[in-house]
């Protein structure tokens, strides 16, 4: 079971004490459909749905009765080794994955800096994304029109933002989605690895925009393979592995002990 407080459409001055909470969390991915089947039925069947026939349903499990809660001020990073369960917990916090068992719990307004290319409707232009865009993330539209000139203006489309999205080149596509995703903030932050796109201008626009919006949110979670930068962002580090909790404490001792059975080598000061 899912628990997860809808809030009212309020101003961040109003929103509730953040917070995340898991017990006991346990979500497993159908693997049959997506070797004989179709996409389409590997999708319906995360939701219960069953098709009339076919070979029973294989199932990888990706968490595994993962229990943690985090407050306000912490700054956590995620590691652990590629296909852990970093991402899937980061989006079972999000609400993007339905969990097989246990309860997750969220108090707050989540930002989701992930995923960047879902959610656009193609067909649509860029500036009637925005509004799309913006209700998905759960905003008010007095909100949304209000940051409207500022998300323009910081992706720097020019003309392109009155034409439908399917004319943007990849480049494009990423610079308003980043945009969108750090100018209608949450005081949850939710960060899948750091990517750049653009040219040097914007990424370091963008890395000033990254900058603030950690200092500014009352819960981050970060998830990453870059020990060096994790250890400056976080004061607390989660360490997954095979879809369990392996670790959780302060970053130099974590990030040091993973780094260690990873490379066999001790890791040096950040």
């Amino acid at each position: 079971m899912v628990l997860r407080k809808l809030m009212k459409r309020e101003t961040q001055a109003t929103l509730p004490e953040p917070l995340i909470r898991l017990d006991g969390v346990v979500l497993r991915y159908p693997v049959g459909p997506f070797i004989k089947g179709s996409l389409k039925t590997g999708l319906f069947s995360l939701f219960g749905h069953r098709g009339a026939q076919g070979p029973q349903k294989q199932f990888h499990t990706a968490l595994n009765g993962v229990s943690l809660s985090i407050g306000v001020g912490e700054k956590v990073g995620i590691i652990g080794r590629n296909g852990a369960g970093k991402s899937t917990l980061l989006r079972a916090m999000a609400g993007i994955y339905p969990v097989a068992d246990g309860r997750i719990e969220v108090r707050g307004r989540i930002q989701s800096l992930f995923d960047f290319g879902l959610g656009f409707e193609t067909e649509s232009t860029g500036r009637e994304n925005i509004f799309y865009r913006g209700l998905a993330m759960g905003c008010a539209p007095d909100d949304i029109a209000a940051r409207e000139k500022d998300i323009v203006d910081f992706a720097g489309l020019g003309e392109f933002i009155d034409m439908p999205m399917r004319m943007y080149s990849a480049g494009m596509y990423v610079r308003l989605a980043f945009a969108i995703s750090t100018y209608l903030e949450g005081n949850i932050l939710l960060i899948d690895e750091v990517f750049g796109a653009g040219d040097a201008a914007f990424q370091q626009r963008a890395a000033e925009r990254m900058q603030g919006l950690i200092s500014r949110a009352s819960i981050v979670v970060f998830v990453t393979h870059d020990m060096n930068l994790i250890r400056r962002i976080c004061n607390r580090i989660i360490w997954i592995d095979g879809g369990k909790l392996r670790a959780d404490g302060d970053p130099d001792t974590v990030c040091g002990a993973y780094h260690e059975e990873m490379t066999g080598k001790k890791l040096s000061a950040a």
